[in-house]
Order: C-alpha cells, then sequence, then structure tokens
C-alpha cells in the first residue's frame, strides 16, 4: 500500500496492492472494536483507507464482504478441528477430547473470526460457499462422533448427527460465553477447557463410551 503526492494543490491518490485483502483485514479490525454488526460498509472502505466506491469492485455490499470473511474462519476452523481430530488417533475419545479443546482454542485465538462466523446473521442460502465452508467443519465434528458411536453395540449406538448436535451446543456454548479472546467472554471460577472436558466427560459416560474406545 502507498500513498502518491504530486506537487503543491495536487490531489492525494492511493494505491492499494490487495484491495480485497486490506477490506477483509479492516472488517476483522472492526469486528473486534464493534461486533459484526456494528460496522457498515463504509467503515470499512474507510478503515482500508479507500474511497466509499472502492469496495464494490470485490463485494455486493457489506454482507458479502461479511459472507467473506466468515467462509475464510470456517476453513481455517475445519483445518484446526481436522488436526485436532488426526482420524481418530490414538483413539476415538482421546482424540474427541482434542476437538473439543481446539475449538475452545480457536474462539480464544480468533475472536473477530469466531464471531464472523457465527454472530453475522447472514441468510446460508443466499451465500453457498459460506455454507459449504459451515458444512465441512461440522462434519468433523460428525465424524468423530460417528467414531465414538461405532465403539458402542449396535443397539446402543445413539444416531451419529443428534451427538454431533449436543456436542456442538456445548462446546459452542463453552466457547462463546467463557472461552473468547475479547471483552464478551464470562469470568468463571476454572478454566474454559476444564469445563468442557467435564460436561463431554458426562455426556460419554452417560452414552457408555469408554474412556479407551478404540474402532
Amino acid at each position: 500500500m502507498t500513498w502518491h503526492k504530486g506537487g503543491p494543490g495536487a490531489r492525494r491518490g492511493y494505491h492499494h496492492g490487495n484491495l480485497r485483502e486490506a477490506l477483509v483485514a479492516a472488517a476483522l479490525d472492526l469486528i473486534s472494536k464493534k461486533g459484526a454488526a456494528g460496522f457498515t460498509f463504509a467503515d470499512a472502505a474507510r478503515a482500508a483507507g479507500v474511497s466509499p466506491a472502492a469496495p464494490y469492485r470485490h463485494f455486493r455490499d457489506r454482507d458479502a464482504l461479511m459472507a467473506d470473511v466468515a467462509r475464510r474462519g470456517f476453513e481455517s476452523f475445519t483445518d484446526v478441528l481436522s488436526r485436532a481430530w488426526n482420524a481418530g488417533k490414538p483413539n476415538p475419545r482421546e482424540a474427541f477430547e482434542r476437538v473439543g479443546r481446539a475449538y475452545l482454542d480457536f474462539a480464544r485465538r480468533e475472536p473477530a473470526l469466531f464471531s464472523a462466523m457465527f454472530e453475522s446473521g447472514l441468510p446460508l442460502a443466499s451465500y453457498p460457499e459460506l455454507q459449504e465452508a459451515g458444512e465441512k467443519a461440522f462434519a468433523v465434528l460428525r465424524e468423530a462422533c460417528e467414531a465414538l458411536a461405532a465403539t458402542l453395540p449396535p443397539e446402543r449406538r445413539p444416531p451419529a448427527l443428534m451427538m454431533a448436535l449436543h456436542i456442538w451446543s456445548l462446546s459452542h456454548g463453552i466457547a462463546a460465553l467463557f472461552g473468547r479472546g475479547d471483552a464478551a467472554r464470562r469470568p468463571i471460577p476454572m478454566a474454559p477447557e476444564e469445563l468442557l472436558e467435564a460436561a463431554i466427560l458426562i455426556y460419554l459416560d452417560g452414552l457408555g463410551v469408554p474412556p479407551d474406545a478404540s474402532r
């Protein structure tokens, strides 16, 4: 990004090396300060140092910018969860606990992305790429639940989708309330990881999943 100045009275012009990336960075900074719904398209342009009309070269409107930010967040989130799951090694239950810790760690390290992903209020049907990215992240959790369910006798196996929704709600609630890395985090007299670990322990023990569950 460089400023170009002419002689006295010359109009100051702005040359942006990568406008799209600058707008995404500006949106993340604004989200961290004002929340996912607390800024306008013009605010993003101003923060990126460009004219109000410049963002339209890359994004239809503010929602399209937010959708791009959220998509990037889900893609990164999927990578984080997949690495934590590591195909269920050395055993599904231990790997599953890693996934929970990774969920909380992502919310703490990337509060602006986390907010864009879950608090932007965008209609997913209008942004297929965002919807697909979100489904890929959820698919990691569902795969983990399928592996855990498979360690139980057939007659006692709960639906993996139901398990995934339960665990997602549990993990997300703790991450959103107690595991964030911004001012929205609620204080509690224990680490969020400990709270999630205890909750998952109770849930999986209730299903009868053995501590050393293997497929």
